[in-house]
């Protein structure tokens, strides 16, 4: 198997324009995530719309490719991009360019689940822990997933699903495991192809989540698991939240 990693930068951003290229610990936040990702897989590029950040990867020695300002997701913008690099690959895994702490074990876990042949998306999901609190499983910014036995996602929601019907909120985590996406996704490319010419779907634009559009049209989402905590940059706070966690988990692997 043939795995190309595509990682999404946009520039433009509401809450914290140009965060790519911002500075966490010595270098910017994509080249973080460029050089996990091309430790890992068969090639590596980020697909971008900014000639700031093709040319800030390029000064690192990465590989890049312009693409369109006009995608509506990363994964139209990864479909232009696997056309344009004219990859052979058989997989493309799309990287949230904004998730600096991606880990291999995370990359490898959602490679592996295109073992099984009928595999056609994959995507990461970490359980909840009951420490983490009934706040965290109600945050709207942090989906969650519903599984079935063979561990495929039967649907993704901003609400908290399933509801434990007589039981107080406050016990819910421990009396049933809950699943955060990790938005992480791979797609055969054929697959990749077909579902970039979907139109948007109902439950897609109810919920803005756009595998809900691949689920569906019967597309089926093979789910791997994580148990590693990342942290992906949004704002300037996450940002000087990311530096705290590179500095502990520093001083704790010295």
């Amino acid at each position: 198997m043939h795995y190309l990693g595509l990682i999404p930068a946009r520039y433009a951003s509401t809450r914290f324009p140009g965060k790519p290229l911002a500075i966490l610990r010595g270098k910017p936040v994509i080249q973080w995530v460029y050089e996990t990702v091309a430790a890992c897989l068969d090639e590596a590029y980020v697909c971008t719309d900014d000639e700031r950040i093709l040319q800030a990867v390029e000064a690192f020695g990465g590989q890049a490719v312009m693409t369109s300002t006009s995608h509506r997701s990363g994964t139209d913008r990864c479909y232009e991009a696997y056309q344009r690099v004219g990859s052979d690959a058989d997989v493309v895994v799309n990287i949230q360019g904004d998730e600096p702490f991606i880990h291999p074990s995370q990359l490898r876990a959602v490679c592996d689940c295109f073992a099984d042949d009928s595999t056609q998306i994959a995507t990461l999901v970490k359980p909840f822990r009951p420490d983490d609190g009934l706040d965290a499983l109600r945050n709207p910014n942090s989906p969650k997933v519903v599984v079935d036995g063979q561990m495929h996602a039967l649907y993704f929601s901003r609400s908290v699903v399933p509801y434990l019907r007589g039981i107080e909120p406050e016990q819910w985590l421990s009396h049933h495991t809950f699943y955060k996406h990790i938005g992480l996704y791979a797609y055969r490319a054929p697959v990749l192809r077909a579902i970039t010419a979907l139109p948007p779907g109902r439950l897609e634009q109810a919920e803005s989540l756009e595998q809900l559009r691949w689920l569906e049209n019967g597309f089926v989402i093979r789910v791997g698991l994580t148990d590693v905590e990342t942290i992906g940059i949004d704002t300037p706070e996450d940002l000087a939240r990311a530096e705290r966690f590179a500095s502990l988990t520093e001083t704790l692997n010295s």
